[in-house]
């Protein structure tokens, strides 16, 4: 099922909340000063009305003023205690509020980190986003404010039930009569809001989506000319939006309406009823107006509520894909007995990891991402110590999934892939990918400068081995003209430097990182001669010594290769060095001899032009 469906299928979960709630529990002392201000502030409201009631009896009724400077006393203390109150839990909830969001987000980010590679093939980026964002953001808001509305309003409640029972039974039940016809109210509109607020969030997360792929895509969508139609594809998304989000509201707007009927219905009720009591000396006037105001004071605690049922059925989507994002559990993991002697990626024992020497091989090993479409069945491989073997096919054949289960973003579904003769699930993740480099056709920058998107490759190198690492690679060449040298920002995914100088970089990000297997993912495919040649030498100079594999799109770039694989729907047709295919004319003669032409014909048209 698709994350952004989830929404509308699931139901409202206890459990979600009790993970929610263990979070914000990290904050016991704020939590329990939050409780405590607004309780005491629903002391302070339940006083007031008790306090008027003696005025009126006192002053007005009975005319005796002695008291009336104690009087004042009281309220003046009163709005003081208030004051008081009001900043103690505008400030915890604030605290409450930043730290409840910043759990979240940490624990979300913190299992993105842990999630295996098939979690981002399958799982739109606009997803996870509007997760980390905007649902961490409601949420904390929701929880940290909806809190003290709840306990505010449920200790009104009960002191004013409370009172009002014990100073005249009668009057209260009118109260109590009207409380269930609210909760049934509540009850029937719990769902219909909570279904419409789902519905919507779906769609927003549709719409995070395509704001990112606009961004991202702008180049593709001006040269394709799809701008009308990434508009009206944004469009109707933003109307489903619009659609949804105007009914929640006006479901929620429905709900409060006829609890606010409900609640002057009472006070109606409790004015006639009182009056008759009154002239019936049952009850004072200053008792009757304490009903009154008790009885207005009642409902709003009941609207309060209304409010955060609405608030916290928005909230239950967010909560619930937060929690599926924090507790969401990666594909691949390591097996308890292998945890335990090797550590996991954020506690490492490196003391017992052992040197990876660099002998691959491949037994049996059955590959598939979708159930009928097997990618490898029983495919066999095996590479020596120190070798360089270049993948060559056409699209589909195999090649990518070949070097990605070797790194173990995905695992076989039968057979074993051996590393130093030893199956590489007895090994940790971490353990392979600390030995592993990785140079993609597409390489990734991160918003920072030259050196220290090379000091990605290790996080502790100096200086001086990152500038090293570039020299080597040809990085120097290109970084002595910028601005402010290593120092220069790149941009947003590398976007101020050519697809060339982002390469380079991936190149030296490897060097520095020394690892004894290598894999270059079509990392030539996307420049152009020029950049070839200078990133053949940073090649030439990065395979010395260590174990790789190339996926190969220039077949000029993998002569020197040990090993040639030629595969064709995940089968090996041919193999052997680049003399001995091309003294076979075989199907990497005809690869490389039509390449080869088409490449001189691209550079005579270029002279003649």
């Amino acid at each position: 099922m698709r994350p952004d469906q989830q929404d509308i299928v699931y139901k409202v979960q206890i459990g979600t909340w009790k993970k929610i709630i263990n979070i914000v529990f990290k904050s016991k002392k704020h939590l329990f000063l939050l409780i405590f201000f607004s309780a005491f502030i629903a002391v302070l409201d339940g006083l007031i009305p008790l306090i008027n009631r003696y005025a009126v009896d006192t002053y007005f009724i009975g005319g005796d003023y002695e008291t009336w400077p104690y009087f004042v006393l009281v309220n003046v203390l009163i709005a003081v205690f208030f004051g008081l109150s009001v900043w103690g839990f505008i400030y915890q909830a604030g605290i409450i509020e930043a730290e409840t969001s910043y759990e979240l987000r940490r624990q979300a980010f913190k299992n993105i980190q842990r999630l295996s590679y098939s979690y981002f093939d399958k799982t739109p980026q606009g997803w996870v986003m509007a997760r980390m964002t905007s649902d961490a953001r409601k949420l904390s808001l929701i929880i940290s404010w909806g809190l003290i509305d709840f306990v505010w309003a449920g200790m009104s409640m009960v002191i004013i039930m409370v009172i009002l029972y014990l100073t005249y039974a009668k009057l209260a039940l009118i109260v109590t009569i009207i409380l269930p016809l609210m909760l049934v109210t509540a009850y029937v509109f719990r769902k219909m809001i909570l279904k419409e607020h789902r519905i919507a969030r779906r769609y927003n997360s549709h719409v995070t989506a395509q704001y990112s792929e606009g961004f991202l895509g702008a180049k593709t969508t001006k040269s394709l000319t799809i701008e009308e139609n990434n508009y009206m594809e944004f469009h109707e998304t933003t109307q489903m939006l619009k659609k949804h989000s105007v009914r929640a509201v006006v479901s929620s707007a429905m709900f409060s309406s006829i609890i606010l009927v409900l609640a002057f219905l009472a006070v109606s009720m409790t004015m006639v009823s009182g009056s008759s009591e009154v002239l019936g000396l049952a009850i004072t006037v200053g008792t009757l107006q304490m009903f009154i105001a008790y009885t207005i004071n009642f409902f709003e605690p009941v609207m309060a509520i209304s409010r955060i049922i609405s608030d916290f059925q928005n909230a239950q989507a967010s909560a619930e894909r937060i929690v599926e994002l924090i507790e969401t559990k990666p594909e691949i993991t390591d097996t308890k007995e292998v945890e335990d002697r090797y550590g996991n990626l954020f506690n490492d024992r490196t003391d017992d990891w052992e040197d990876l020497e660099g002998h691959i091989e491949f037994k049996d090993v059955t590959f598939y991402y979708q159930e009928n479409e097997v990618i490898l069945d029983a495919f066999n491989l095996e590479v020596q110590k120190g070798m360089s073997v270049a993948l060559v096919g056409h699209t589909g054949s195999g090649k990518t999934t070949i070097v990605n289960l070797l790194s173990r973003f995905y695992e076989p579904i039968k057979g074993s892939i051996m590393i130093d003769g030893k199956d590489y699930r007895t090994r940790s993740i971490h353990w392979l990918h600390k030995r592993l480099g990785y140079v993609m056709q597409s390489p990734h920058l991160f918003s920072d400068t030259v050196m220290e998107n090379i000091r990605y490759g290790r996080l502790e190198a100096t200086d001086e081995e990152v500038i090293s690492a570039a020299t080597s690679v040809g990085v120097n060449d290109f970084v002595k003209h910028l601005d402010k040298g290593y120092h220069t920002q790149v941009g947003e995914g590398g976007n101020l430097l050519s697809v060339g100088q982002k390469q380079l970089i991936s190149f030296a990000r490897a060097v520095l990182a020394n690892p004894r297997l290598l894999i270059l993912d079509e990392a030539t495919a996307s420049i152009d001669s020029e950049s070839e040649q200078i990133i053949q030498k940073a090649t030439d100079t990065l395979l010395k010594g260590r174990t790789s594999f190339i996926v190969a799109h220039r077949l000029s770039t993998i002569v020197n290769s040990d090993l040639i694989v030629v595969l064709d729907m995940g089968k090996i047709i041919e193999m052997g060095d680049h003399e001995t295919l091309l003294g076979q004319r075989g199907h990497y003669f005809e690869l490389y001899r039509n390449q080869f032409f088409r490449e001189k014909a691209t550079e005579l048209e270029a002279e003649l032009t």
